[in-house]
């Protein structure tokens, strides 16, 4: 899998990429004018000629506004602008200048354009800004934001003011922002679109990691060189089952559930391992590890874990086995853990790992530091986060996963990835992406077994 390339950035590290490009020669008028014509080629297809209305602020957000609306007007559109404020900037006050067209109180058309504040909101905008926010998009028959819709802070995602419309599009200028992809601002946005500015590579920020490039086997390849992944089973011998039936799916060459107590039905293809689980776990071809699905919480189920996690073999902990796991156990092991945590278990592992408190991006990296794991917090905007400090958040999945069994799924085929070689931190976002587009491929209302026999359309996909 190639390294995610499109950035997540913070508003801190927006302002920062922005200021290199200034030190480059840019100016703000210069990215100003880029960002503007950027999101007017986009509202020009939106509009398709019909009114526009452009609601500006006082910041460079509402100079963009003036851009655009100048950018649609000379093009044709009928346009009008509803300035909340005078320009306070400079490049926003010579955008208002370069505006030729109509100034409006209030009005009501066919698009309205949110361009009142970006991405550096820090407080709410009260009753009568938001208010009148609300009003307008009620007016248009289409709502498009510009850069964030107003009344949202960007580095956690989190609407400042109740009752804040919903937008048919969002168009992000210069790189994406954390608020995009991340709960519950993420929806929001409608239709996501971005207008590049210049922005080059950006070290250390989040990203939207892409489609997986993968490749089929070699031709020398045999079930032991694509992989031997062990599923370890526990008191409800159904998860394991399921999980190991999207293994089987998702590349690993040979698959095996280590349960003596296995279901009366298992597929022809499932090899079933009822020794001793020591004695199992000592199988020197092991490529990997996962526990959890099924796993239970009794004494048992807890000896079970650790006599997994002292092998130091890559292994990836879900359900149960996150219930059941302390830091102790992963004391001495060299090889890569991935979690892979709903919002309760995720809250039980701060608790474990004593993770301080703060943002949600900064506690999953300080989880990931504290635990040396990859932590794939499983959730509508699945975030990604490894011990060295890389962030990848996935594209939203369809909200038809929300049935039993397809976290045993995903843990299957990330635990899979994880067998073939991968790195933990590609394992996950691979996975994570193979089971979005499973759902895709499985369309409305599906159980868990149906979402697995679409695994091989998703991994197709990326051949």
């Amino acid at each position: 899998m190639h390294r995610p390339v499109d950035p997540i950035l913070t508003v801190a590290q927006m302002r920062a990429a922005e200021q290199t490009l200034i030190d480059s020669g840019e100016t703000v008028w210069t990215l100003m004018q880029r960002a503007g014509h950027g999101a007017a080629d986009i509202i020009w297809r939106i509009c398709a000629g019909r009114s526009v209305t452009v609601l500006t602020g006082p910041g460079n957000n509402g100079g963009d506004g003036y851009v655009i609306a100048e950018s649609l007007r000379r093009r044709g559109a009928p346009v009008k602008v509803i300035a909340a404020f005078d320009p306070k900037t400079e490049a926003a006050q010579q955008a208002r200048a370069e505006y030729q067209g109509e100034f409006a109180e209030g009005a009501e058309g066919e698009v309205f354009v949110d361009s009142l504040f970006g991405s550096g909101l820090t407080r709410g905008l009260g009753t009568e800004l938001a208010d009148r926010v609300r009003h307008l998009a009620a007016r248009h028959r289409l709502c498009v934001a510009i850069d964030l819709p107003s009344g949202v802070e960007s580095d956690h995602a989190a609407p400042l003011d109740p009752d804040l419309p919903h937008y048919d599009c969002t168009i992000s200028l210069g790189a994406w922002k954390c608020a995009h992809w991340m709960m519950p601002a993420m929806e929001m946005m409608g239709r996501r679109e971005l207008v590049p500015i210049g922005i080059g590579e950006t070290e250390h920020v989040a990203r939207l990691f892409p489609k997986p490039e993968l490749t089929v086997p070699s031709r020398n390849a045999h079930k032991y060189s694509r992989g031997l992944l062990a599923l370890v089973g526990g008191e409800m011998p159904g998860a394991g089952v399921l999980a190991a039936q999207a293994a089987m799916r998702s590349g690993a060459g040979y698959v095996k559930l280590f349960s003596d107590t296995p279901p009366s039905s298992l597929p022809a293809e499932l090899v079933i391992d009822r020794s001793d689980l020591d004695e199992a776990l000592d199988d020197h071809r092991l490529s990997a590890l996962a526990i959890g699905p099924g796993l239970g919480r009794s004494g048992r189920s807890r000896n079970r874990l650790a006599a997994t996690l002292g092998r130091d073999v890559p292994t990836l902990c879900d359900a149960d086995a996150l219930v059941l796991l302390r830091p102790a156990m992963l004391e001495g092991r060299k090889s890569p853990v991935i979690f892979t945590p709903h919002a309760g278990e995720l809250d039980r592992l701060f608790t474990s790992f004593d993770t301080p408190e703060g943002g949600r991006l900064e506690r999953l990296l300080s989880l990931a530091r504290a635990s040396g794991a990859v932590i794939v917090a499983k959730g509508p905007d699945t975030i990604v986060a490894a011990p060295d400090g890389r962030v990848a958040i996935s594209p939203p999945a369809p909200s038809w996963l929300s049935v039993a069994g397809t976290g045993d799924v995903l843990a299957g085929i990330i635990a899979s990835r994880l067998a073939t070689g991968c790195s933990a931190m590609d394992a996950a976002c691979q996975g994570v992406w193979l089971h979005g587009e499973a759902a895709c491929q499985a369309g409305a209302v599906f159980t868990a077994g149906e979402l697995v026999s679409a695994i091989r359309s998703a991994y197709a996909a990326c051949l």
